[in-house]
């Protein structure tokens, strides 16, 4: 229960009920026998075990959650008083049977408090229920003959929210999360045991990524991704290790932990465009015109990770990248923290959190000569320094579109003048050129 009296402001939420149901498979079998043979029994046995609560959990528990109704079924019953408050725990999925088990169907959602009436879930509290380790639950997953999976619930009253969105009267939801299980069937994926970055699927890959299990997969290592209209490209493993400069206050993580990077050039587009109606480039007032505002500012920022990208001043309007990714891999994409540089009309670096992000100067040729005010702030990618490449040797950075060597940009603006950023030419070695130029475009983001 949520409540609001008058100026005060006290909060108590009273979650009522999460119901789990697991499904047992239909299975039918026809056997056509001639002569002796044995049959070996089978058993199908799914049900709940093991509930383990959050050490962080700060609400006041009236009811801790218990499993009961056939061991398919939890409830609990806590009190959120204010913002910040969180419930959560882990409940196991044991197949203890014979028979190789994958996930049919699986809902979540909340309702009144008679549990039939569907609501919206209100702007103040978040409610998650993943794998244990941050894996998004999906169809067709793999729950193996004597096996186990950890489901975590938790749910959240938001500290980051506005004075409107508190609740101005008593509330209380019910939470449901319902998994049906079936048979495997010849499409089933599993959630674990990594074994090939190109062939794995991507419940796998992001498990393995964010539980650091990533021994099986190696820098270089390549992986086709589908992106609707921008056709099929070629991801990369770019970089594995966290080195302890990635833990220096204020350095970018862009080159940290597990990144992945496109081998090849998804589209082209411009880093900026011209002021409307301004033929002089005038970066020295408005951000988002030459270099002026950096990465931050950018036209290609804002086309990377929107997921509808609309610019007035030219009437234009496309998908997003990040918008055209799968969606079990754009929701593992975990924000990351971008350090880029400034041209001549700014004084400071750029911190920015992004999903998607370019590459820098110092991130491909391990280049601190440029004018890049940010190389310090970053460092050379696994698999450039694997690659040998420097700003003499610069073949490995050389990337692709239909066949034929391509200019790719980089966030990095040129801090000399006001119009410039930074690029890879055809050729592999590092040069600049005006922000409004259409080139090609090759981002990177991380899981983890």
């Amino acid at each position: 229960m949520i409540r609001s009296k008058n100026n005060k402001i006290t909060y108590i939420l009273i979650l009522l009920l999460l119901g789990i149901t697991l499904g047992y498979a239909y299975l039918n079998t026809t056997l056509n026998i001639n002569g002796t043979t044995n049959i070996t029994s089978a058993n199908w046995s799914i049900y709940w075990d093991n509930i383990v609560f959050g050490t962080n959990n700060t609400t006041d528990v009236t009811t801790p959650a218990t499993i009961s109704s056939g061991l398919t079924e939890v409830t609990f019953n806590v009190n959120f008083k204010e913002p910040g408050d969180t419930y959560e725990f882990t409940v196991d999925a044991v197949n203890d049977g014979t028979i190789d088990a994958m996930i049919s169907t699986f809902s979540k959602g909340v309702y009144a408090s008679n549990g039939t009436t569907p609501k919206t879930l209100p702007d103040y509290l978040e409610y998650t229920v993943t794998y244990s380790d941050g894996i998004e639950i999906a169809n067709k997953q793999l729950l193996e003959s004597g096996k186990m999976e950890t489901y975590k619930v938790r749910v959240h009253y938001k500290e980051d929210i506005t004075a409107t969105q508190l609740p101005s009267t008593d509330d209380n939801y019910m939470f449901k999360f319902s998994v049906a299980y079936a048979q495997k069937a010849d499409d089933a994926v599993p959630v674990s045991n990594p074994n090939n970055f190109s062939t794995d699927s991507w419940p796998t890959i992001i498990r393995a990524a964010k539980s650091g299990n990533i021994s099986a997969y190696h820098v270089g290592d390549t992986k086709e991704v589908d992106m609707g209209t921008f056709g099929t490209h070629t991801l990369r493993i770019a970089n594995t290790t966290t080195p302890a400069e990635c833990s220096t206050e204020g350095f970018s993580q862009t080159a940290c932990g597990f990144v992945l990077e496109f081998a090849d050039i998804i589209t082209t587009h411009r880093m900026n465009p011209y002021t409307s109606g301004n033929a002089n480039l005038d970066g020295s007032t408005v951000n988002g015109t030459g270099n002026k505002g950096g990465w931050k500012y950018s036209d290609m920022r804002a086309f990377l990770n929107s997921t509808t990208y609309t610019n007035e001043s030219i009437d234009y309007s496309t998908t997003g990248i990040y918008s055209s990714l799968p969606e079990i891999l754009r929701n593992a994409i975990i924000n990351t923290r971008v350090v880029s540089g400034h041209g001549s009309v700014d004084t400071t670096n750029y911190t920015t959190t992004d999903k998607l992000y370019l590459l820098s100067t110092r991130e491909v040729w391990n280049y601190t000569g440029s004018d890049d005010t940010a190389q310090g702030q970053t460092r050379q990618l696994d698999y450039y320094e694997s690659q040998n490449v420097t700003i003499s040797s610069y073949a490995g950075a050389i990337k692709q579109r239909n066949g034929s060597n391509a200019w790719w940009w980089l966030r990095s603006a040129y801090s000399s003048d006001a119009y410039y950023f930074y690029f890879v030419a055809s050729g592999g070695y590092t040069n600049f050129t005006y922000a409004y130029g259409t080139y090609s475009v090759s981002p990177a983001f991380r899981l983890g």
